[in-house]
């Protein structure tokens, strides 16, 4: 489990296809890999993967070509940079919201406006992702843990608000219009959903006949 705080802003290294359907991606990141073993995992633009192997200041996941074809990492190349996260440990503060590294879906950067003390960006995400985005709830964008401001069902967009270190310590200071970026709603919306419409709606949920 992560919460969204970026702990370093990471380089991809290398991104290796292997035979079948998996990726090898390397990643550099003194910060994350500090105290990384094998089995641990980072959250790499809000995607969880396996530590398999350390360097010097390295780390390698296994990836597989359905998360390449899910997700931004599958237009990640050596020089790109990537929000990184370590799991989060029992007694840490839970700094932003409960995230869980599994990417539901990816939206496109559909506008930036500067203001003085932020920025103003709107996301366009898929109907099936925008049913569980709410004004004033939790997202994570690129792993990223943030409010959302507003949404717009007749646009399909939802806005969020930037400050200056956001800005400056992860990559959505740097993603420009037309960017994709990976999105994860918030998992308690998904849950209460299942449980409202399956096996006979909220009577059952809450015991009754």
């Amino acid at each position: 489990m992560f919460t969204g705080i970026v702990e370093e802003l990471g380089t991809v290294e290398s991104l290796d296809l292997l035979d079948g359907d998996a990726a090898r991606l390397t990643i550099r990141g003194p910060k994350v890999t500090e105290d990384a073993r094998h089995g641990d995992s980072i959250s790499v633009n809000g995607c969880c993967l396996t530590v398999v192997e350390t360097g010097d200041g390295t780390f390698t996941a296994d990836v597989m070509r359905e998360t390449l074809k899910r997700t931004s990492l599958g237009s990640a190349e050596k020089g790109s940079r990537v929000n990184l996260e370590r799991a989060t440990q029992a007694h840490a503060r839970l700094g932003g919201h409960i995230v869980q590294g599994h990417v539901d879906g990816v939206g496109t950067i559909a506008s930036r406006e500067p203001a003085e003390h932020w920025e103003v960006v709107r996301v366009a995400a898929p109907a099936e992702i925008l049913r569980y985005v709410a004004e004033k709830g939790s997202i994570a964008v690129d792993g990223v843990s943030l409010t959302v401001t507003d949404v717009d069902d007749s646009t399909g967009t939802f806005g969020i608000s930037l400050i200056p270190t956001t800005l400056e310590l992860t990559v959505l200071g740097r993603n420009k219009v037309g960017d994709t970026v990976n999105l994860e709603v918030d998992v308690i919306a998904k849950y209460v959903e299942r449980l409202l419409t399956a096996g006979g709606g909220p009577d059952t949920v809450a015991g009754g006949k």
